[in-house]
């Protein structure tokens, strides 16, 4: 079965000011759609097809550049829709495993959110900022170049993301020009905790323990 463009969960001005109309436009309707055809073209009429994305970048390294590049860019940004929401924001709340791991892991949520900007402000060029659950179940922060990511057998890191950022220049610079940073902070003005618990939880057999 080929994947499938998911739709987006809002409309695509339901971010701003925080992310604009325009840049969803064009960074679901044309970055992610593409990604999303080019990878069903890599895998159709071998023995990929009908694998799902986590099974196909699980050993990505044993694969092409063209499933390794589109695969990321399809699981990535289907990722990084799905945590964020117009009703988003500030912290998530104490009681829930996501808010205990983050202050049992980091200290304290600001000193999470300082080590995640960092993450997203320093990645060179084109790649994302990710927060994930290793093999131990502890949280840690990493960043990839171009469409990796922690799943990938690839990277120093490897773990399973709940939180990911897109710092490609298509992601922000309609609005930011080259003022990334201001992107990264806005990014936290809509993050949708209840959906990164839930991804926390589901990747996590121990959080009901926290």
């Amino acid at each position: 079965m080929a994947f499938e463009l998911p739709e987006l969960p809002y409309a695509h001005d339901a971010l701003e000011p925080h992310i604009d109309a325009r840049t969803m436009e064009i960074h679901h309707g044309k970055h992610h759609a593409g990604y999303t055809k080019k990878l069903n073209a890599a895998v159709e009429g071998t023995s990929l097809e009908g694998l799902s994305i986590e099974e196909l970048l699980g050993n990505v390294s044993k694969k092409s550049a063209a499933v390794r590049n589109n695969g990321g860019g399809f699981y990535n940004h289907s990722l990084f829709w799905s945590i964020m929401s117009p009703d988003g924001g500030g912290e998530p709340s104490g009681r829930t495993n996501i808010g205990k791991a983050i202050k049992r892991d980091f200290g304290s949520f600001e000193d999470f959110k300082k080590e995640f900007k960092a993450a997203a402000g320093t990645r060179f060029g084109s790649g994302w900022a990710w927060l994930c659950v290793d093999k131990n179940d502890k949280l840690f922060i990493t960043s990839t170049p171009n469409q990796d990511n922690p799943m990938m057998d690839i990277g120093v890191k490897q773990g399973t993301p709940v939180l990911g950022l897109d710092v490609w220049e298509h992601a922000y610079y309609l609005n930011y020009q080259n003022r990334r940073p201001d992107y990264v902070e806005a990014f936290f003005n809509v993050i949708d905790w209840a959906a990164v618990s839930k991804r926390y939880n589901d990747a996590n057999p121990g959080a009901s323990d926290l």
